[in-house]
């Protein structure tokens, strides 16, 4: 199974990557970095002062185009989103050594898409798009051309923010995923193979879904929107717009071998994520140390004897961390954290996020036949 329009940690940024079997994944989940995948609540925590990028966008959404309640037609949802959203173009650099151990450098060029959210500058693309690049151009839809400069990016998320100075730039309105529903229309805006300012129209096929980022490593995009509306190399970092005329999510990969399979990472998480980067240039995120987990089951738990009936086993974990200075140890059973059970890595991510950078998680462990309540400082992730 290949994702086009999605990047290989080897290759260009329209990469293919494979989807293993996710069962067989289970007993090596790296909670360490599938810590990283959940940004919707964890965002909860940040101060309260942060940078409001939705400041600038004080203008209401556009409106129902008239009283029966049907949405704006696709041509009205493409001008009022479409002038928004940009080319990006790159320049990356690869080094390569001949047989005679000669150091050569090759350039190699990419192309994806961005949308203007802020009427400062500030474009939103996918991570992917502008990684490791020596240089980024942005290209309007009326022709105007700006050198980009990143503000910050996150591999975790795919998103990125850039940064272009120009005046009167046009502006997306970045909507609202959580009222999203499947089957309202979905409008995919972005430059497929160069050809810009192409408009592609479907439907929310489904919420809720998760690709792999990396599934070596069990990390995880997670909580896209599906859509069959088309999308192809060169849409990642596009808009995918709702029939409100707003920005409902950010294009990021396609199911290669079928027919009408694309994703985009919902705009309320988009907003997240890209407030932190512009406040700080990355994505904080609260963080344990636990590296490496296995799931008991009550299946498990009753072949193994372990006298308990659910749990997360602590496989491995950073000895300098927050669970190592709480005196944790491989093979002890996290049963619940934040008085809450752990039957799953979901449940103890939950946990994590919740109680947020700086907070204290105390944590149920069952050892050598005996239970007790540690507390762990969470730390941000180093």
């Amino acid at each position: 199974m290949n994702f086009l329009g999605y990047r290989s940690r080897r290759g260009s940024f329209i990469g293919y990557f494979l989807i293993g079997l996710v069962g067989a994944l289970i007993g090596g989940l790296v909670v360490g970095s599938v810590l990283m995948e959940q940004v919707d609540k964890r965002i909860a925590s940040m101060p309260k002062d942060a940078l409001d990028i939705t400041e600038p966008q004080k203008t209401p959404a556009v409106k129902y185009s008239d009283v029966s309640g049907q949405g704006l037609s696709v041509a009205a949802i493409a001008r009022e989103v479409g002038p928004a959203v940009v080319k990006i173009s790159t320049l990356r650099e690869r080094v390569y050594y001949t047989f005679f151990l000669e150091r050569m450098v090759q350039q190699e060029q990419g192309l994806g898409s961005g949308v203007i959210f802020d009427r400062r500058g500030f474009v939103l693309t996918n991570y992917h798009v502008i990684e490791k690049a020596k240089e980024i151009g942005v290209v309007l839809s009326d022709g105007r051309e700006f050198a980009a400069t990143v503000i910050g990016g996150d591999y975790y998320t795919d998103l990125a923010v850039l940064k272009i100075d120009g005046d009167n730039l046009p502006c997306a309105t970045l909507g609202d995923s959580d009222i999203v529903q499947v089957g309202e229309a979905a409008v995919a805006i972005g430059n497929p193979f160069g050809f810009d300012n192409t408009v592609t129209a479907g439907v929310v096929s489904a919420l809720g879904r998760s690709v792999p980022l990396d599934a070596e490593q069990g990390i995880y995009l997670e909580n896209l929107i599906q859509t069959d509306a088309p999308i192809n190399p060169g849409n990642s970092g596009g808009a995918l717009a709702d029939e409100r005329g707003t920005v409902m999510g950010i294009n990021t990969a396609i199911y290669a071998e079928a027919q009408g399979i694309g994703f985009a990472i919902p705009v309320n998480t988009v907003r997240q994520i890209a407030a932190e980067l512009i406040e700080f240039g990355k994505v904080r995120r609260p963080w344990i140390g636990i590296t490496q987990v296995w799931v008991i089951t009550p299946r498990v738990a009753r072949d193994y004897r372990l006298g308990i009936d659910y749990g997360l086993a602590i496989a491995g974990y950073v000895r300098q961390s927050p669970v190592g200075s709480a005196g944790l140890r491989r093979g002890d059973i996290i049963t619940s954290a934040g008085g809450k059970p752990t039957k799953s890595v979901a449940d103890l991510r939950e946990a994590v996020n919740s109680e947020g950078i700086g907070g204290t998680l105390e944590l149920g462990i069952y050892r050598d036949g005996r239970t007790f309540t540690v507390s762990v400082n969470v730390r941000e992730a180093p």
